[in-house]
């Protein structure tokens, strides 16, 4: 929780085309694919990019062939790494598939219903916005959505595909009260570069800040706001031309910018027996349903599994002293209103469909279009309430 008194928080996000963003999508794209032809597929699918080359690894088990060589190089021509300009070409690249079958070991416990690996997730909400997201985490996504979508329209087209974006929020007594600083570092051709070639123009800053970020903060800012535009001055060459990028490596960006504990496991590329993603996006619908449900200003909750076992070993919920209830009675009415088994998650958000490239990039959580997003078990919380 953001204390009491004075204090600044910030988050980060990453564009699309940022490396470690380009091998989240291929790895859920293979996902995807495999999903439309195999619901009962097992897939662990992980990839990594570096100057002229991806390789695509991990366990799949399916009854159903997919042409990842193709998948791969759509993805990233889609991303906008089409041709030489930004350093990757989708269609000359190297792609590399030395993806292997799922241990018989894992299978054993997970064809009966069980958890797909051990381990603890992490789900949060706070009231602070309408997604009940962090307001940092909002901004710097929707900054990047802006951004890409002057770049694809061509409105700037000295624009690249790669970039990151930061806010940092004044919160005074708990509360967002203002922007204090946004930075967005985004890959650009040299055409925007000053005469000494080692910055871009204070035109191109003006143009990048009044089509990206002003529309998305001018609610929280003030003349104090400070906006910081490549500040090392240039930002040529980027992507997987000047790093590499690898699956499930951006876990902060994907799901709460920072502002609650994470269980360390990744999303990308899994299938949902795998609990790391599909107990952390149960977890998030719990947390959520209690925030909307106006029992808690802010909620954290924990789930914890056994590899092979249906039932979680731990489930804990934490609303930093928000709760109107205590976290223990807490606990015990969400545990009677939502499924906590694997196979009960699957079937509860339909996760045997193929929607997870979408979730690849600008985060997993605070998109309204996912079905752990929903506040639909509200009324069932209030009704357990005494």
């Amino acid at each position: 929780m953001i204390k009491q008194g004075t204090c600044f928080f910030t988050s980060e996000s990453v564009s699309k085309g940022h490396p470690d963003k380009v091998c989240d999508q291929i790895s859920d794209a293979i996902l995807d694919e495999i999903l439309r032809k195999d619901k009962t597929a097992r897939v662990a699918c992980e990839t990594y990019i570096t100057r002229g080359l991806v390789i695509v690894g991990g366990e799949i088990t399916t009854r159903t062939w997919v042409d990842v060589e193709q998948i791969a190089r759509d993805v990233i021509k889609d991303i906008g790494y089409d041709n030489a300009q930004f350093g990757f070409n989708g269609n000359t690249c190297a792609v590399v598939n030395v993806i292997g079958k799922q241990s018989p070991d894992i299978s054993q416990g997970v064809d009966v219903g069980g958890a797909g690996d051990q381990g603890l997730m992490v789900g949060y909400a706070v009231n602070e916005t309408p997604e009940y997201m962090p307001l940092s985490l909002i901004l710097s996504h929707e900054i990047l959505k802006k951004l890409e979508s002057v770049r694809k329209s061509k409105k700037l087209d000295y624009l690249g595909p790669d970039a990151k974006s930061q806010v940092t929020v004044e919160y005074k007594d708990g509360k967002p009260v203002r922007i204090d600083t946004v930075v967005l570092s985004t890959q650009h051709t040299e055409k925007i570069l000053d005469k000494s070639g080692n910055q871009i123009t204070e035109k191109s800053k003006k143009e990048i800040a009044d089509a990206a970020i002003w529309p998305v903060v001018k609610k929280w800012a003030d003349k104090n706001t400070k906006i910081y535009i490549n500040p090392t001055g240039k930002f040529v060459i980027g992507g997987p031309q000047s790093d590499t990028g690898l699956t499930g490596r951006k876990i902060i960006v994907d799901t709460y910018g920072g502002r609650c504990p994470h269980g360390g496991g990744a999303f990308s590329g899994k299938d949902p027996t795998k609990v790391d993603r599909s107990a952390a996006y149960m977890a998030r619908y719990i947390a959520k349903n209690i925030v909307a449900a106006r029992l808690a200003n802010e909620c954290t909750v924990q789930i914890a599994y056994a590899i092979g076992r249906e039932e979680p070993v731990g489930f804990y919920v934490d609303t930093d002293g928000t709760g109107i209830l205590p976290d223990e009675k807490l606990a015990k009415i969400a545990r009677k209103v939502f499924p906590l088994t694997p196979r009960g998650i699957i079937e509860h958000f339909k996760l045997r469909n193929p929607i997870y490239r979408q979730t690849a990039a600008f985060g997993h959580f605070g998109r309204k279009e996912f079905p752990w997003e929903k506040t639909d078990k509200v009324a069932a919380l209030k009704a357990l309430v005494k």
